[in-house]
């Protein structure tokens, strides 16, 4: 739960939403390939997963690939599902030490079936976690998530099951892609860019955002503490008077 943390003037949210932003420019200001900035963004993945497991964050939702990022060069694509390989066999003991338990939002119809086998070997290997849930988006779009629940709902619709009238907010969220997960109290973006990017669309509604100026692969511990104290100035009113 949100709270102060013993002698620190953290507040940690119950759930955290990252936009994981600026690995191309970090590499090119660099003088790297744009991979390169992929590769060393999964230190900045790996601190962040485990600092805020280590501090009770509840539930990390990570931007990890979008569905507009199918339209960049297929041999980038190529390298970043390289890279997600990896991470899900090399992060293993990570996620088990830190009881972080895995999962997939995301439409999963793309991505190819090594990639599928492998994050599904990793969601079932962490599925008896109880720390964190770390959800990562992948082949992920804020609007495609409601297109696929609108559909979803209306099958269930024309079926018989359910009355265009008894459709409510509670059987939207029933339908989206990890209905189980809290809605984000923070929304983190990296690289000083200041876009949600059609993620989550739904879940942010009240979500306070944080802008950070660094790129993604410099995100350490340091930038998630700052995020979270800007976070803890906030008042949030959910339309209300405080």
């Amino acid at each position: 739960m949100t709270g102060p943390r013993p002698n620190d003037d953290l507040v940690v949210p119950r759930s955290v939403a990252v936009i994981m932003d600026g690995n191309g420019r970090w590499a090119k200001r660099a003088g790297f390939e744009r991979i390169r900035g992929h590769e060393k963004g999964i230190d900045a993945v790996r601190t962040t997963v485990t600092e805020c497991a280590r501090l009770g964050v509840e539930a990390l939702v990570l931007y990890a690939f979008s569905e507009e990022n199918w339209q960049r060069p297929q041999r980038e694509i190529s390298l970043l599902f390289q890279l997600l390989k990896r991470f899900l066999v090399a992060e293993r003991d990570t996620l088990m030490q830190n009881r972080v338990r895995l999962l997939h939002a995301g439409r999963r119809a793309r991505l190819q079936p090594d990639v599928l086998a492998l994050l599904d070997e990793t969601i079932a290997l962490t599925a008896g976690n109880r720390g964190m849930a770390l959800s990562l988006a992948i082949s992920y779009g804020g609007r495609q998530e409601l297109v696929d629940a609108m559909q979803r709902i209306a099958a269930e619709v024309e079926a018989g099951r359910l009355s265009p009238a008894a459709v409510t907010e509670t059987t939207i969220r029933a339908h989206l892609y990890q209905p189980g997960l809290p809605d984000p109290d923070l929304l983190i973006r990296t690289a000083g860019e200041q876009r949600i990017s059609n993620f989550l669309l739904w879940q942010v509604s009240y979500a306070e955002i944080h802008v950070s100026d660094v790129c993604w692969p410099d995100f350490g511990a340091e930038q998630l503490h700052a995020a979270f104290r800007d976070y803890g100035r906030r008042v949030r009113k959910f339309g209300k008077v405080p």
